[in-house]
């Protein structure tokens, strides 16, 4: 006979648009698990990555949609657990789950929260004595807290959640041991990935190049994401063209599946200096450690749980353009270190950061509740 799955209802953003809480929720979703049954209600506020954290009226209409959806399947199947993934320390995103949490949270036995982004916590302060009620309501006291690092902000524990569990993503391996393009340059790749906002650290990573070229280093950078406005998309070409770096960066938009991939596998070394209010784990770092590329990165965040220093890669104070550059230039000019970080960020990645090991410690910590 086989054993009853316990049912869990999953709210939540998948692709598009394309980040790293959409993408890991329909990996999530992909999976037929032993022990467990996820049904979904998609959240569809942002159909762009622009547009998160805006309003507009399209957004009320979706927001009351959700909420019916929610009701409808946890009676229409008998679901007694929602899995919610709670906003960064955004105030719309925080009116928006509030609402949504607020009506459907009492009509489930157990909550779990999932932490893909941070700070939801550290909003609460700033708030008058109103929003803090809603706050509560919303957010104190659920069953499961889901973290994706020790060193992510621990949002755990000012909301007061019962029991919580830190599960590093986990990813495909679309890694290719072909390593070496015959149509690429021979000058050093450098690749960004992520959508181009100034606290991804986008501005940062054109200043190190800034002074990498003043230095006579030779390089290329390769830019993947989206603008986050016309405006700043104007702005940073600016940048380029001041600087006079238009043959070194090249901006690509924004780029998925194999065509991402190429990229990942024809670049030297992988250059994230975020600052980003609500990172949490990367999904891109993950990426560049599974195709054996040294990192440049950030003490921010969860960033140290991929990217340990000196070893896979090098950790920069935040907004630091100089030491930035000044890594980036170590790795440019020493190939066998590049080989040597990449070879342990490949070996962390798989022994750390599969896919199939995401899966198992999510089943398993849905179940304790």
């Amino acid at each position: 006979m086989s054993k009853i799955k316990r049912k869990i209802l999953v709210v939540g953003q998948t692709p598009p648009p394309y980040h790293g809480q959409a993408i890991m929720i329909e990996e999530m979703l992909k999976v037929n698990y032993n022990r467990i049954s996820l049904y979904h209600v998609r959240m569809a506020f942002s159909k762009d990555l622009d547009a998160i954290g805006r309003f507009n009226v399209r957004k009320v209409f979706h927001l009351f949609m959700v909420i019916i959806q929610i009701l409808y399947k946890r009676f229409r199947y008998s679901i007694p657990v929602l899995y919610f993934p709670p906003t960064g320390p955004k105030l719309i995103a925080f009116y928006r789950d509030a609402i949504v949490l607020t009506i459907t949270r009492p009509f489930f036995k157990k909550v779990c929260f999932h932490f893909h982004a941070a700070g939801i916590s550290e909003l609460y302060p700033s708030l008058d004595a109103f929003s803090k009620f809603i706050f509560r309501k919303a957010y104190f006291s659920a069953d499961l807290g889901i973290r994706l690092s020790q060193h992510s902000t621990d949002d755990c524990l000012p909301l007061q959640i019962k029991k919580q569990a830190i599960i590093p993503y986990g990813i495909e391996d679309h890694f290719n041991t072909r390593r070496t393009n015959p149509g690429r340059s021979t000058k050093c790749r450098l690749l960004f990935v992520g959508l181009l906002t100034e606290s991804k650290g986008i501005k940062i990573l054109l200043e190190a190049c800034h002074s990498l070229k003043a230095r006579g280093i030779d390089f290329a950078l390769d830019v993947l994401g989206k603008f986050e406005s016309a405006k700043f998309e104007k702005e940073l070409r600016d940048i380029v063209r001041v600087l006079f770096l238009n043959e070194n960066i090249h901006f690509h938009g924004v780029v998925t599946g194999e065509h991402k991939y190429l990229f990942y596998l024809n670049s030297d070394v992988f250059c994230f200096p975020s600052f980003y209010e609500a990172e949490s784990f990367p999904v891109v770092l993950l990426e560049a450690c599974s195709f054996g590329l040294p990192i440049v990165s950030t003490r921010w965040r969860g960033i140290p749980s991929i990217v340990t220093h000196r070893d896979n890669g090098f950790l920069c104070s935040i907004k630091d353009a100089q030491q930035v550059a000044a890594y980036l230039e170590d790795l440019i000019l020493n190939s066998d270190l590049r080989r040597e970080m990449g070879a342990r960020g490949r070996s962390l990645f798989l022994k750390n950061f599969t896919l199939q090991s995401y899966y198992r410690n999510i089943e398993n910590s849905l179940l304790t509740i």
